[in-house]
């Protein structure tokens, strides 16, 4: 006699998750040309993401750590403004320490179907040519729920009190926020994105909000991971953002060990810069979104990612 039982939770989800995967590997026989299929293939695999966020309590704020579960087809990387210079030559120098990590865990990440978007401002025109930005161009339309701003500010309905000063300038400095001691102008700026970053397969390039939006639509990415720079301004302003994503109803998180803050000890609260950039973080963490380690993104839960060999 044949002996039936019930699936597991984590069998159940393995199963969803090869079942859409073939869904959306295949063609759609009709309306295929209104409803192209991806063009990122959606593959099964699912991944263990262990975040961290803060939930407030009366007056307090309470840490959560929690282990949640995310189907790799249906997640996007987003790395914002790793430029390959920048006129505060501290802030350049964090960057390019941070960049081979960064390759590293997204060249893993990719590995495992997850869509990697990079999103230089103001040097994606140095990208016109390539397939990364036809990928996004091309992208089916999708209207948003709310606009698309073009800056989302500080919403003070939302979230509290900014945690550090970083809107003073020192000397010939163009941005605010610089910590060299010596603030020079130091322009024009490189604005490719960092060499260190590589730029392939099935990768896109944009820093346009709606042209992402269509893109993450168009390829069913409900999971967006901010990573890059700098978090207290363009990884939470931009029209791709950490706060854009929210308005959206994305499941939007940051890569805390892959950021950096623009931020000057001798500013409030005359902190080290280390400790302004965890500043900023927990601030994210009580009022916008969970953050998250790069390894979380690197491998999928053994089992999860199609049939097993014989």
């Amino acid at each position: 006699m044949n002996e039936r039982r019930s699936l597991t939770r984590r069998e159940a989800l393995i199963a969803a998750t090869h079942a859409a995967s073939a869904l959306a590997l295949s063609d759609v026989a009709i309306g295929a040309e209104e409803q192209p299929r991806r063009t990122v293939p959606a593959t099964p695999g699912l991944l263990a993401i262990d975040w961290r966020r803060r939930e407030q309590v009366g007056d307090e704020f309470r840490l959560i750590e929690e282990t949640v579960e995310w189907n790799a087809s249906e997640t996007a990387i987003i790395i914002c403004d790793m430029w390959a210079d920048h006129p505060c030559k501290l802030a350049a120098m964090r960057v390019a320490r941070m960049a081979p990590r960064m390759n590293e865990v997204i060249s893993l990440a990719r590995d495992q179907g997850v869509a990697i978007i990079h999103a230089p401002s103001s040097g994606v025109k140095h990208y016109e040519a390539t397939p990364y930005r036809e990928r996004m161009k091309n992208a089916r339309p999708a209207k948003p729920s709310v606009p698309i701003q073009g800056w989302c500010y500080l919403n003070l309905e939302h979230e509290g009190p900014w945690p550090i000063v970083d809107d003073i300038k020192r000397g010939e400095a163009k941005v605010s926020g610089c910590d060299d001691p010596i603030a020079m102008p130091h322009v024009p700026t490189d604005r490719h994105q960092h060499p260190d970053i590589d730029i392939i397969g099935y990768d896109g390039i944009s820093d346009n909000g709606q042209e992402i939006f269509n893109f993450l639509e168009q390829e069913g990415r409900n999971n967006i991971v901010l990573m890059g720079v700098h978090t207290n301004m363009c990884v939470l302003g931009r029209p791709f953002g950490i706060r854009q994503q929210k308005y959206l109803g994305k499941n939007v998180v940051l890569c805390r060990d892959l950021t950096d803050a623009l931020y000057d000890p001798r500013d409030k609260p005359y902190v080290s810069h280390a400790r302004g950039l965890e500043l900023v973080v927990e601030h994210i963490e009580k009022y916008w979104c969970p953050s998250i380690l790069g390894d979380d993104l690197t491998r999928v839960i053994p089992g999860s990612a199609g049939p097993a060999t014989s």
